[in-house]
């Protein structure tokens, strides 16, 4: 039987943080041999927002190096930049025509992000889950890895496949959301409500990838805990939960073993323990990267490889849909 296909992607917007390689990176490494992935940066959906051309052409070669520094093979899994496969782009403007308005105005995420560009707020930002659709059915996406902030995009992608097969018969697949449990949503150091972000201004909110060691011993040393004593994962105690959800997806280990090993212990010690593991997981990565940044042109290539892997799945896609709503 042939696999199953696995679609997802993250924006070139800013440095990784350990919440992006939890939630999705590692994951994606350790499913290759399972399914068939595709993993897309999202360099359309970047722009919604205002980008430093310069700045995000850089970002986007520097996620690229991050994606196959921490395990992606390009042997097992098809890597590509998303603007470099035209059909995103057309796909979404047909799937924009069976979208209805009303939909678009309940997405949460457009209205959480628009309260931050006030001054200018673009049709782009208002309609990318149409762009998002676009990504996932493009390449007949059995699963697609999301937080579970992004669980209402999934479900408007599958109504609007639901509409057009409705209309022309099986045309689309229809995909299902995969919610990682452990570390799926890790949230701030600083501030344990809220999801770990790359555009938050206090630098001790997150640790990013390629954070030097000792900056990753300070941010989590000044990490946010509580007045309790014990380290025990508690839902109520948001802040040493967050700090210890981290540790077990880095580690492995079970809830568990983790309580036994810090019983008695300070969060001194557990803290400590955490920055140190943090550190032995991200080093092979960060000498991977840096091998990776300093061959540009091999980069590319993979890139180039990459995209025309996609674009012989998603052009299909295409065809497939236009020859069916009448276009061409």
């Amino acid at each position: 039987m042939s696999k199953k296909r696995v679609l997802s992607g993250i924006q070139p917007s800013g440095a990784l943080h350990i919440g992006n390689y939890l939630g999705a990176i590692k994951n994606w490494v350790a499913s290759q041999d399972e399914f068939d992935n595709f993993f897309c940066i999202v360099d359309l959906h970047a722009i919604t927002v205002p980008q430093d051309p310069k700045e995000l052409k850089k970002n986007i070669r520097d996620l690229a190096a991050i994606f196959f520094a921490s395990g992606i093979d390009p042997q097992k899994s098809t890597v590509f930049v998303q603007s470099h496969v035209s059909a995103h782009s057309e796909l979404a403007w047909i799937l924009n025509c069976f979208i209805p308005m009303g939909a678009m105005e309940r997405m949460t995420q457009f209205k959480e992000k628009s309260l931050k560009q006030k001054d200018f707020i673009s049709v782009g930002l208002f309609d990318y889950p149409a762009l998002m659709a676009a990504d996932i059915l493009l390449y007949d996406a059995d699963f697609v890895p999301v937080g579970e902030d992004q669980r209402q995009h999934i479900e408007l992608t599958r109504d609007v496949a639901e509409r057009i097969n409705s209309k022309y018969g099986e045309v689309l697949k229809v995909p299902a959301p995969a919610i990682h449990k452990v570390a799926a949503r890790v949230m701030g150091l600083d501030d344990p409500t809220k999801k770990m972000s790359k555009s938050e201004s206090n630098p001790n909110h997150a640790v990013f990838l390629l954070d030097e060691p000792d900056v990753i011993r300070t941010k989590i040393a000044k990490a946010t805990t509580d007045s309790e004593k014990t380290i025990v994962f508690d839902e109520n105690r948001p802040a040493i939960y967050n700090l210890l959800e981290i540790y077990q997806a880095f580690s492995g280990k079970s809830s568990q073993e983790i309580e036994s090993h810090f019983a008695g212990k300070s969060y001194v010690d557990f803290k400590s323990e955490l920055a140190e593991l943090i550190i032995e997981k991200l080093a092979p990565i960060q000498e991977k990267y840096k091998v990776l940044v300093e061959n540009p042109q091999k980069l590319e290539e993979m890139l180039e490889e990459g995209a025309r892997k996609a674009k012989e799945v998603a052009d299909k896609t295409l065809r497939r849909v236009q020859e069916k709503v009448g276009l061409g």
